[in-house]
């Protein structure tokens, strides 16, 4: 087994290992609730709710799904954006002992047929806007009841009277035809009682999630994590970012919930933390400024495109963004010039960290205030192992060879929901097998090189895009790049390159083709270079390479 050199590089304030307390997800609420009543909670567009009108309205919801007749075991699907409604679900069907399904609001009618039915969904909760494409959709499932709640529920005046004519205008309904199966979300919540509400469960063995994997390298997985493994996860994230007091954060929830990230990072996070959740229902890089300077905020976890767009924006030096303290960058590789540039602008510290679904979600991350390592993920989290292996032979690499990445710990996942020869594949004696090429150094830092599916296999020279994507975004006028592997008569593949350039910049492929023959190896330079206006991504901001890919195959 790996010798745990990492642990050297452990700040003093974090221990080794730790106990995580085998309780419900929701208890994180619960306990912040009642020692924290009057705290601000949530701040919505305006509207604030503090922690204890936040629990009186999830008591109600749980007690409503019960009277609905939703028990523990069944899949309850979240389809919402970042609102105060989707923080009363979550929590709610999580006291009953239900499982969550978190439900991209963007998905179109396949692929929400497809999730419904996987994982056998007894009851949706989406937004008005959504009514016409669910009703398209619920035939084909075993969906018995919906509940719609709408933006403006929780707007202020006089945002809650204009909102409907904006939806108007942009040609939307937010028109409900309710029945005995269709319920709507305020009505309710008036309707029902607030009594506490919660249910015996295991949190060792029952599920809290179903997380369906982005399916960006096939078919869509529904990931198992159990109360003990998102409790884990949220403490050890806790514990490697937290020195302060409880209750003093405040934190820009640009991130989806609906992703594990999210998730994880900001609404368990900071309610474990007593923090203030700033709710934005779209990431807008606009109204992301806006809020850091009006609110204060403290911790903005984010993808690299939300800090990319932030250093961009042509008015970022107006804005006092003095009060970001820590920022989290997950769910794709950051560029080390975006990290050094944001750094400068707020003052802040912007870490790299690392990753999957599987693992609910974070393993590694850099050290905030003490050693860290430019274009690493860091050092695994208390309690993980982390390994680098051959893929087939599972035997262990020495220090800076390239291998596939393995874990085992706490919050790595139960297996996958009705696939158990997926998850024999990828849990193999505890240890997930990630599918991500890696790389540790002598000190335990992590490197991931790309997917074990990325490589790119040109002429017999094995090539990672990611080494090439550094360079690419190392150019002053590259705001986004990503590199694929195209077939190629003579080579096998060759390397192509997708450019974005700053707005009102221009840049030749002459002039980039130079610039990489001077940084990389010429079986590494790209052989085609394609400018774009904007590249396809998930809406976490991970490039979905595959789109281009498939794009590719289309012209060939």
């Amino acid at each position: 087994m790996t010798e745990k050199v990492w642990l050297n590089s452990y700040p003093q304030e974090v221990s080794l290992s730790y106990e995580y307390p085998k309780q419900n997800l929701a208890h994180f609420m619960i306990d912040t609730a009642i020692k924290y009543p009057k705290k601000k909670a949530l701040y919505f567009l305006g509207t604030s709710m503090t922690y204890d009108e936040l629990l009186t309205k999830t008591y109600t919801f749980a007690n409503a799904l019960k009277n609905i007749g939703i028990h523990k075991g069944d899949r309850v699907a979240i389809m919402l954006p970042n609102c105060p409604q989707a923080i009363i679900s979550y929590y709610a069907s999580l006291m009953i002992g239900a499982i969550v399904v978190q439900t991209n609001p963007t998905y179109v009618e396949r692929e929400l047929e497809y999730q419904l039915n996987d994982s056998d969904t007894k009851l949706i909760i989406a937004l008005d806007l959504l009514y016409n494409r669910i009703q398209r959709v619920v035939p084909k499932t075993n969906v018995d009841y919906q509940i719609f709640t709408s933006i403006k529920d929780y707007l202020p005046f006089p945002k809650n009277l204009l909102y409907p004519l904006k939806v108007k205008k942009d040609g939307l309904s937010m028109d409900v035809s309710y029945s005995d199966s269709i319920y709507s979300f305020t009505k309710l919540l008036k309707t029902t009682s607030s009594m506490p509400s919660t249910v015996e469960l295991d949190p060792t063995t029952d599920l809290a999630l179903l997380q369906y994997t982005g399916g960006t390298t096939g078919v869509s997985k529904g990931v198992m994590l159990t109360h003990y493994n998102l409790v884990a996860n949220t403490l050890q994230t806790k514990y490697w970012c937290y020195r302060g007091e409880e209750g003093k954060e405040r934190f820009l929830a640009a991130l989806p919930f609906f992703h594990v990230f999210g998730m994880t990072v900001l609404m368990n996070l900071s309610m474990c933390m007593a923090g203030e959740l700033i709710l934005l229902p779209k990431f807008d890089i606009d109204l992301a400024l806006k809020m850091i300077q009006k609110r204060k905020a403290t911790i903005f976890p984010g993808a690299p495109t939300m800090y990319i767009s932030l250093i961009n924006h042509p008015d970022v030096q107006k804005y006092d963004l003095s009060s970001v303290n820590i920022c989290i960058s997950g769910a794709a590789p950051l560029p080390g010039d975006v990290q050094e540039t944001f750094e400068k602008l707020t003052g802040g510290k912007l870490i790299e960290g690392y990753g999957l679904t599987e693992t609910s979600p974070v393993t590694h991350a850099n050290n905030i205030w003490e050693k860290r390592k430019l274009g690493s993920i860091g050092i695994p989290f208390p309690d993980t192992e982390a390994k680098v292996v051959d893929s087939e032979t599972g035997e262990e690499m020495e220090s800076g060879q390239i291998g596939e990445l393995i874990i085992k710990g706490p919050q790595v996942m139960k297996g996958y929901w009705k696939q158990q020869g997926e998850t024999t594949k990828t849990l193999r004696d505890g240890w997930f097998y990630t599918g991500d090429m890696a790389k540790m150094d002598q000190e335990g830092f992590f490197s991931i090189i790309d997917r074990k599916k990325d490589l790119i296999i040109a002429s017999g020279f094995n090539i990672y895009p990611r080494d090439i994507e550094e360079v690419l975004f190392g150019h002053p006028t590259i705001v986004d790049a990503v590199v694929v592997g195209i077939p190629d008569e003579y080579r096998g593949e060759t390397v192509k390159a997708f450019i974005v350039v700053k707005e009102g910049a221009q840049l030749s492929e002459e002039t980039i083709d130079a610039y990489c023959r001077e940084r990389l190896a010429s079986y590494k330079v790209p052989r085609i270079y394609e400018f774009r206006d904007s590249l396809p991504k998930t809406l976490v901001g991970k490039t979905l390479r595959r789109v281009l890919i498939e794009e590719e195959k289309q012209k060939g």
